[in-house]
């Protein structure tokens, strides 16, 4: 199960017993900043989490899906995201538990 925007709503709100319309605010707040960030080219780091990165993709030879002809694509900008070593740790503690089992 993916979380949601909506989980970490009630996280928010359970945990820091802020209210629903509290808590609602600060998540959008928060993903507003993020979002113009990277939109504004900015790379966004969250210590012991990990770094959305801005990264320039070329114009590049590809081909339509569809019909196999060869096409153009433009150039564009990405984000990807690279995780902390801290939550790499987390995760592949957590994947050698279930595998012990």
């Amino acid at each position: 199960m993916a979380l949601t925007k909506a989980h970490i709503v009630n996280n928010i709100q359970n945990r820091l017993c802020f209210s629903r319309k509290k808590s609602i605010e600060l998540v959008e707040t928060l993903l507003e900043i993020m979002k113009k960030s990277l939109e504004n080219g900015e790379n966004v780091l969250i210590t012991g989490f990990g770094k959305f990165c801005v990264n320039e993709k070329r114009e590049r030879r590809g081909r339509n899906p569809a019909t196999g002809e060869p096409m153009t694509l433009a150039p564009r900008r990405v984000v990807t995201f690279k995780c902390s070593g801290k939550l790499r740790d987390k995760i592949d503690k957590k994947e050698q538990r279930k595998q012990t089992r």
